[in-house]
């Protein structure tokens, strides 16, 4: 019998709504964001209501919500209460108080409707509500798996069900996995052009969620009739590994049903418009940005006013208190309609200040409206070539990747105002192969039509044979990635297409550059072709080792490596082994995650490969790898510098390029090249010239003296800039940009030069002000909670960068017509201004909605500032010259770091906006200052370091958890306490040998110190006599009417026939002043050996610490050479001492990781000797001793340089040569 009722309860569980009754349920939401340790501050949310569904037909439902309460909640947990959110209550009340209708069949909501006025916060939040509907309950099976639609989108769920007979009712558990829907609810925004990295994510993850649901089903004659549902959700974020402490994010929702009842009258929902199903919506423009809160209606005054402040506050310093108004106002324009913009535009165009701001910042409207508006801006030629190229360079690249937007940006590939500057149509293209990358990121399949002008473009070029736009149409091509481009990119490769060996080699080098970022598309092809390039030894070297740059790229396995291998102990170019060599010897060791197993592979490689190519030197090619990587913050960086070279000692082909590895992904922050094309042929024929090597620079400069005979159609220089991985900057340095330049700057040039009109503007006093507000990432991640409010983790990066200079000049005489003739005036010139930037970075954790923002924040601010005033008088005939400064008066700051990471709760709809907690403790915490000033009274100025820092407890345990709390770091110039006022400061120097006042006093002095010290060495022929000074410098501190107070250097050049003497005298000047600096060098001219002799001395009259050092290099024919350096000291500081003790406890340690040995002998106490001999040209010996009876050896330690002994006993370096093979 028992068996039948089973039977009949699990048949009738399905859920089900009756269209004839009223169901009533009360609802619970709760959101708290926090940490999952005590004495944390946390902020959350809580929503009460009832609701009642009211069938209408057998599908159709009506959704009505009353008694709506909210209240809000910041501090620590079970020590505070929730306080009541009226204004929030009232909002949502008037909402929810329209009614809602739903479409409801077998356990499946299929349309959501709503009178045209709900926001679509609101139904969202009914999306939650309805959610506890939408369960799947098999009545054969106890556990069960199932991709179903919900409001996190169409992701896999398990269920278990269980049974209670006795209650007649079924508890099934569901659990979503939320983590990788077939089609997810959540969103990226920002985060295309930094991929993930699969192998980082199995060391730890940044971003963890779970999502458990639990349902009572009761049995009806009608079906499974919901009692109560149960969610439970949490995400736990953290900026670094989750095992490290992170923030949580805890989401419930309780729904319990109150009572059944027939349905007696219909409900009127007049005129409704569908809102779609159950999963979770999010603003097409994702609005509002998550760290500030500004009500956004009118946005017009409000952007008008902001731009206004800003400009005004930040002319005279960078006003780092209004820097986060930045995203005040790019949230203002991002709700601002095309219109509004137009209007915007005539009203700041007319003031130079206003306009940059706007342009600046209009383009973070990342729709088709920056497009549209920029546009007209192209057509009617009302902005700059310079302004249009900043401003188009952004908005491409923070354009929102969607059909319209690509369509629109596609015509300014036609728009004649795009080809006006050189500079500027690179910007266009190489921008427009960005915007096709991001979007091709989340289109799959992405179709060819949004590459075909890119293609076309290379096509045309190849077909007129012009390497410009051919090479521009190619890193274009390399900017989108698109797989389609392939064919087209073989078009220019040698060995695929006839003729392409022809093309130019700048061209062929950029078609193979092409596949860097497909070789993470499409790996498998790009893999094919390079390699194919890489193993033609008939094709140019720099093809070949680009190749192999790109092979590595697309992580090649081991059989591929095994390849590479085989190629190079094969390889007769030597720039080629080099360069490969370097690449797998600097991946082997890396210790990234994404070179993981590649590094394993080329290990090995290393291995086969060291004996034939480890002692290529740095006359090849090469590539320098550097990396780390660390697990608990899941954060490390790599740098990369490629040297490509030929039969030149200048490099042709110079790359350098940093990425950062951060929460499971990898972003190439920025990457700078050079290509030195036309220097290479200035080079080609000419190394034999350099008879001294790289240091005979006359014959060098002879040599760069025939740039002029170039061709017109060859740069001397190409240099590009990557951002992102994307390139972004393309520029040739040809021969009549260079020669504008000289003429410019050349004494024979005249009042036709820009020079000269630049001087006449300074004679009557010009100021010049710029700013450069920018925002550099916004990366945004919105996924949906079981509540329907979207939980939200982003970061923001945003840069303020301002000068300001002003400066007037009077020039006697002044000149009248060339250059030159400011040689012979006196110029005095008077400047003050300031240069700075702030930087600030935000990371958001929380529910972000536009009636609210309840989560976790933290907020870095950097200001860096540099104010300045003096005058600069200058006398070129006599070589002097004089600047004056004016002391500090009041506390400035050069550099500052603060950050808070606090929890909060704001709202608009709240007078104050916002109540925010810094994160409490009781035990263990840890508050810290520190500041410390040194002082230079002499000067009036003291230099001041201040830090201050708030800290929660379990900083040992948790990286995350040593962020909380606040922190403050800053240096400071501030007057100096207790010191005498200082008019200002001056600083002399005086060139060329004429004796300033008392140098005879000081030489004497000197001879006096030296003779003492050097009785064996010193020769009488310049002790006894008063030489003249090569420089003077003098630095004082004026205070009429008492005397300047100060120091002044002297340096001497004392040359003979067997020495080269050089002295250098520093006092303390004053009245009762004895402190100076004394120091001696002496190099010995003879044939058979080189000698450096330096002796200092410093303290009262240069008696109170001495020390002394010499180096001798011996050549002769009948021995190896060496070199020998003795250090002695006599008294010295404390510090010195000090320091000295501490360096010679790790040095045995430090020298047997380097391979030294040591044994003990009898040593001078203070004294220092090294020794290196020559064994080969490849290797040499070196000894050690230092005191404490240590001495170190190693042997046979390898050159970065060849040396050769010549016949007339002199050492020559040379960059070191292969081995013989």
């Amino acid at each position: 019998m028992w068996r039948l009722h089973l039977c009949l309860l699990v048949a009738l569980a399905e859920p089900f709504l009756n269209s004839k009754k009223t169901y009533e349920y009360k609802y619970e939401g709760l959101v708290r964001v926090g940490r999952e340790l005590p004495d944390l501050v946390e902020s959350a949310l809580k929503m009460r209501c009832t609701f009642k569904i009211i069938g209408e037909s057998p599908q159709t439902f009506v959704l009505q919500i009353s008694n709506v309460d909210v209240e809000d909640f910041n501090g620590l947990p079970g020590k505070g209460v929730f306080s009541p959110s009226q204004k929030l209550t009232k909002r949502l009340s008037a909402e929810f108080s329209q009614p809602i209708v739903f479409e409801f069949s077998k356990g499946q909501i299929t349309d959501i409707r709503t009178a045209p006025g709900v926001s679509n916060t609101v139904v969202n939040i009914v999306r939650g509500i309805l959610g506890f509907l939408q369960v799947t309950v098999k009545t054969t099976q106890s556990f069960y798996e199932l991709v179903e639609l919900g409001i996190h989108g169409v992701c896999q769920s398990s269920y278990t069900v269980e049974e209670d007979s006795n209650a007649k009712e079924l508890i099934v558990s569901q659990m979503v996995d939320i983590t990788n829907c077939q089609q997810p609810a959540a969103l990226y925004r920002g985060m295309a052009l930094a991929p993930e990295d699969k192998l980082s994510k199995q060391r730890g993850e940044s971003v963890v969620s779970t999502v458990k649901h639990t349902y009572t089903v009761k049995s009806t004659a009608d079906g499974g009739l919901i009692t109560k549902a149960f969610a439970q959700e949490r995400q736990y974020f953290t900026p670094f590994n989750v095992k490290g402490g992170s923030s949580r994010l805890l989401a419930l929702r309780d729904i319990e049903l109150l009572k059944v009842s027939d349905t007696t009258d219909k409900i009127v929902t007049g005129q409704m418009q569908s809102r779609g199903n159950l999963i979770y919506k999010t603003e097409k423009d994702l609005r509002p940005i998550p760290v500030v809160m500004i009500n956004l209606n009118e946005p017009m005054p409000k952007i008008l006013d902001l731009i206004k402040h800003l400009a005004q506050a930040n002319i005279y310093h960078v006003d780092s208190a209004s820097s986060t108004d930045i995203l005040n106002l790019i949230q203002l324009l991002r709700v601002a309609t095309l219109e509004n913009l137009e209007q915007l535009w005539k009203q700041v165009s007319g003031n130079d200040e206003h306009r940059r701001w706007f342009l600046d910042l209009v383009v973070e409207v990342t729709d088709e409206r920056i497009l549209k508006f920029l546009e007209t801006r192209f057509k009617a030629g009302d902005i700059t070539a310079n302004e249009a190229g900043q401003a188009l360079v952004v908005a491409f690249n923070h354009l929102s990747a969607e059909p319209v937007s690509v369509a629109l940006a596609q015509e300014f590939l036609t728009i004649p105002f795009s080809k006006s500057h050189p500079l500027m149509w690179n910007t266009v293209v190489l921008a427009y192969g960005s915007l096709v990358y991001r979007y091709c990121v989340y289109t799959d399949p992405c179709p060819i039509t949004v590459v075909q002008p890119l293609l076309d473009m290379a096509t045309s070029g190849l077909s007129k044979n012009s390497e410009e736009d051919m090479v521009l149409a190619l890193k274009a091509l390399g900017n989108a990635a698109h797989p389609s481009s392939i064919k087209t990119l073989l078009k220019f490769l040698p060995g695929y297409t006839a003729g392409a060996e022809k093309l130019p080699i700048r061209v062929q080098s950029a078609a193979v550059q092409s596949f860097r970022l497909l070789a993470s598309r499409d790996p498998h092809s790009v893999q094919d072709i390079v390699l194919n390039l890489f193993v033609q030894r008939t094709l140019p070297a720099e093809i070949r080792m680009l190749a192999c740059m790109v092979l590595l790229e697309t992580k090649p396995s081991i059989a591929l490596i095994s390849v590479i291998s085989e190629v190079l102990l094969e390889e007769t170019d030597l720039q080629v082994a080099s360069f490969s060599y370097s690449l797998l010897k600097g991946i082997s060791k890396s210790r990234t995650p994404d070179n993981q197993h590649l590094s394993t592979a080329c290990n090995i490689a290393i291995k086969i490969l060291t004996p034939k190519l480890g002692h290529l030197s740095y006359r090849y090619s090469k590539n320098v790898h550097l990396d780390w990587f660390h697990d608990d913050f899941l954060f490390g960086t790599s740098a990369d510098i490629y040297m490509l070279q030929n039969e030149s000692l200048i490099p042709t082909k110079l790359m350098l390029k940093g990425k950062m590895h951060f929460i499971g992904r990898i972003l190439q922050f920025l990457e700078f090249g050079f290509r030195a094309d036309g220097l290479k042929e200035l080079l080609v024929g000419k190394i034999p010239q350099l008879k001294k090597g790289i240091t005979d620079f006359a014959t060098i400069m002879n040599i760069l003296s025939d740039w002029q005979n170039l061709p017109k159609d060859r740069p001397l220089l190409t240099a590009y800039a990557r951002v992102f991985g994307q390139e972004a900057f393309l520029m040739d340095v040809r021969e009549d940009s260079i020669q504008s330049i000289i003429k410019s700057f050349s004494p024979s040039a005249g009042k036709e030069s820009k020079v000269w009109e630049k001087i006449q503007d300074v004679q009557k006093g010009t100021s010049w002000h710029w700013t450069k507000p920018h925002l550099v990432y916004e990366a945004r991640f919105i996924q949906p909670t079981c509540l329907g409010l979207p939980v939200e983790i982003s970061k923001y990066y945003s840069i303020i960068n301002a000068i300001t200079v002003k400066a007037k000049a009077e020039i006697n005489p002044p000149p009248k017509e060339h250059l030159g003739e400011l040689l012979s005036s006196d110029i005095s010139l008077h400047t003050d201004g300031f240069v700075g930037v702030t930087k600030d970075h935000f990371v958001f954790h929380g529910i972000n909605t536009e009636l609210f923002q309840c989560g976790t924040e933290l907020k870095s601010k950097i200001v860096s500032a540099l104010p300045w005033a003096f005058d600069l008088k200058i006398n070129r005939k006599e070589q002097k010259y004089e600047m004056n400064l004016t002391p500090i008066k009041t506390v400035t700051e050069l550099f500052s770091v603060k950050y808070v990471f606090h929890d909060f709760y704001r709202s608009f709809l709240i007078q104050n906006n916002s109540h925010d907690d810094f994160t409490h403790f009781k035990t263990k915490n840890s508050d810290v200052k520190f500041r410390q000033c040194a002082d230079a009274k002499i000067y009036g100025t003291s230099v001041c370091i201040e830090a201050e820092a708030k800290r929660a407890h379990y900083l040992h345990e948790y990286p995350l958890y040593y962020f909380l709390g606040h922190t403050r770091f800053s240096y400071q110039l501030e007057p100096a306490e207790g010191a005498k006022p200082i008019e200002k400061i001056q600083i002399q120097v005086t060139a060329g040998r004429k004796n300033p006042p008392r140098v005879s006093e000081m030489m004497n002095l000197s001879h006096r110190v030296f003779k003492s010290n050097y009785r064996g060495i010193t020769q009488s022929f310049y002790l006894n006599a008063t030489p003249e000074s090569v420089i003077t410098v003098k630095a004082l501190g004026l205070s009429p009417p008492a005397k300047p107070l100060g120091y002044e250097g002297v340096a001497f050049y004392l040359p003979t026939a067997q020495r080269d003497n050089i002295e250098m005298i520093v006092s303390d000047i004053g009245e009762e002043a004895n402190w100076k600096m004394c120091a001696n060098a002496n190099t010995d001219k003879s044939q058979t050996s080189a000698k450096v002799k330096a002796h200092l001395r410093w303290g009262a009259e240069c008696q109170t610490y001495d020390l002394s050092m010499r180096v001798s290099a011996a050549c002769q024919p009948e021995s190896k050479p060496s070199i020998y350096t003795k250090i002695n000291w006599g008294a010295l500081p404390s510090v010195f001492t000090m320091i000295g003790q501490r360096i010679q406890e790790y040095v045995p340690g430090i020298s047997y990781i380097m391979g030294f040995y040591q044994k003990y002998e009898k040593n001078p106490e203070r004294q220092a000797a090294v020794t290196v001999v020559v064994s080969s040209p490849q290797t040499f010996d070196m000894r050690v001793k230092i005191p404490e009876v240590v001495v170190l050896r190693i042997h046979h330690m390898s050159f970065l340089f060849q040396i050769y002994h010549n016949k007339s006993h002199h050492l020559s370096w040379k960059l070191q040569e292969s081995p013989t093979y």
